[in-house]
């Protein structure tokens, strides 16, 4: 076994499919759409180079700007709403609580279900006719409360925010769920004998040795933040009037309604960019030792 470990050609045998995978569907076609973005083309015949024209298109844009705003909301919701909920229900879980593999496995299930599947179960719980949500407000004498949540401005965006922050809180939970049950029990058994609570245990023992886990899931959550495109595009294809684009809705329909395949080529590359600047902060600044 260690002399295949040592052997660099049986090392590169076993890494070339994978990198010639990795450079067929992600290098070659980020580099492809990094092109088309210096041009003004239809996707037809050929394109006209305009240089970095719609880039600049893109950031005067309010529309554009608009849904990198959206973008970074929905961003803000899963670092300060999602992550902390996660790690509640990780910290509690891994206490060793009685049905904790049941109680795992229920916060897990929404991971494994469709993004499509889900934006259809709560469009119809917003349903303002016969939705579940309406239904209860008006059973319990709040139904002036009761409302078309997907059809006003003024509650499109947080009612899909809900959705995307209930799928995932399971997915984070489990992975910072592992992490403290990694955590070696002597540690907490001399805590336990220091007389520490379970909560400055979990503050000054748990959460410090977590940090590593924390920061993979705080990378995580941020990227699918930025690149959310499904569930909205289902829930409410970026209406009313674009107040829940993103700018992944936003580059589809520039592409596929609009035809303007050189701008939707500079939003992909952004979207892109975003991703890879946020990640290098984080890594950057937030330390794991």
């Amino acid at each position: 076994m260690n002399s295949v470990f040592s052997n660099k050609t049986a090392i590169c045998i076993f890494v070339l499919p994978t990198l010639i995978i990795f450079f067929a569907i992600v290098l070659v076609p980020i580099f492809v759409s990094s092109y088309y973005s210096l041009l003004d083309w239809n996707g037809v015949g050929k394109g006209t180079f305009i240089g970095l024209q719609n880039y600049v298109e893109m950031f005067t844009s309010h529309r554009a700007l608009s849904s990198m705003k959206n973008s970074l909301l929905f961003a803000a919701a899963s670092i300060f709403i999602q992550l902390p909920v996660s790690l509640i229900l990780a910290l509690i879980l891994a206490s060793t609580i009685k049905g904790e593999g049941f109680y795992r496995t229920v916060y897990f299930i929404p991971v494994l279900i469709s993004t499509v599947v889900i934006a259809q179960l709560w469009s119809k719980i917003y349903n303002a006719d016969y939705g579940l949500l309406n239904t209860l407000l008006k059973d319990i004498g709040l139904s002036s409360l009761a409302q078309d949540w997907l059809g006003q401005k003024s509650t499109a965006l947080i009612s899909s925010f809900i959705p995307t922050l209930w799928q995932y809180v399971g997915y984070h939970m489990l992975l910072m769920y592992a992490g403290a049950k990694s955590i070696s029990q002597d540690i907490f058994e001399a805590a336990k004998i220091d007389g520490a609570s379970p909560v400055r245990t979990a503050i000054s023992i748990t959460i410090p040795l977590m940090k590593p886990i924390l920061k993979v899931c705080l990378v995580f959550s941020m990227i699918g933040a930025l690149k959310v495109f499904d569930l909205v595009y289902v829930l409410t294809g970026g209406g009313p009037f674009f107040s829940t684009e993103v700018p992944s809705t936003l580059m589809y329909t520039t592409i596929f309604d609009t035809y303007r395949y050189g701008y939707g080529s500079a939003l992909s590359v952004f979207i892109i960019l975003e991703c890879l600047v946020f990640t290098v902060v984080i890594n950057k600044f937030v330390k794991t030792e």
